[in-house]
């Protein structure tokens, strides 16, 4: 059943991440980048099922990421009180990779909703371990933005890491680590592949969000409370 909730949820993410992966400060894309169909005004241009446009190819990539994402939480965390709101926002979390890997940027209202989605129920949930989880998005802030200082990272990844860092905070502070770490294990042997194979240099940056991304999902995939 999670998974099949992951499925559907990201199956409505391509024309999302195709409208929102724009440049710093420029509108949603009002057409197709491929055909240059414009969108529907209002509601219908946002909410598609399936491929940003017809004109485009499958969209069974995000699909098939919302549904293991799904199911790993699933597994992992089990029928706990947490669950739903773990799937609740793994949906944001994989438009924000999808966004991410397109035009590396991370914007930052939709990182806002992640914080806002997960940590009010978790607040609720787990009122004691409300400090640890401010105390973690601290400490992962202050620790990324010296890394963005030596230009390691850029302003976007830096707030992600603080908003995960917060949401695994609820789990205690070895999800917190694992998360943090992982991603760098995760980012390494891709950087390798890409450099190797030409599609990434020092003038072409790589998308630190789905690593961000996805070492979260490591760090509550291992450390339950």
């Amino acid at each position: 059943m999670a998974a099949a909730f992951g499925a559907a949820s990201a199956a409505f993410l391509p024309r999302l991440a195709h409208r929102l992966a724009v440049g710093f400060a420029e509108p949603p894309r009002p057409h197709c980048a491929d055909c240059l169909r414009p969108f529907s005004a209002g509601f219908p241009g946002w909410v598609r099922v399936g491929a940003a446009c017809p004109c485009s190819g499958g969209y069974a990539f995000p699909v098939l990421t919302g549904a293991v994402v799904a199911a790993v939480l699933a597994v992992t965390v089990g029928p706990a009180p947490e669950l739903p709101v773990y799937l609740l926002v793994a949906g944001p979390g994989v438009l924000l990779a999808m966004i991410d890997r397109r035009c590396l940027r991370l914007p930052d209202p939709l990182v806002g909703a992640l914080a806002i989605t997960a940590a009010a129920p978790l607040a609720i949930l787990w009122p004691s371990r409300i400090g640890l989880a401010a105390g973690a998005a601290v400490a992962v802030l202050t620790a990324y933005a010296i890394l963005a200082f030596f230009g390691g990272l850029g302003l976007g990844d830096v707030k992600l890491a603080a908003v995960l860092a917060l949401i695994l905070g609820f789990a205690g502070w070895p999800a917190v680590v694992i998360g943090v770490l992982m991603p760098h294990v995760i980012n390494g042997p891709v950087a390798l592949f890409l450099l190797v194979t030409g599609r990434a240099s020092r003038r072409r940056p790589i998308a630190f969000g789905p690593a961000l991304l996805a070492g979260a999902l490591v760090g509550l995939a291992l450390q339950q409370p």
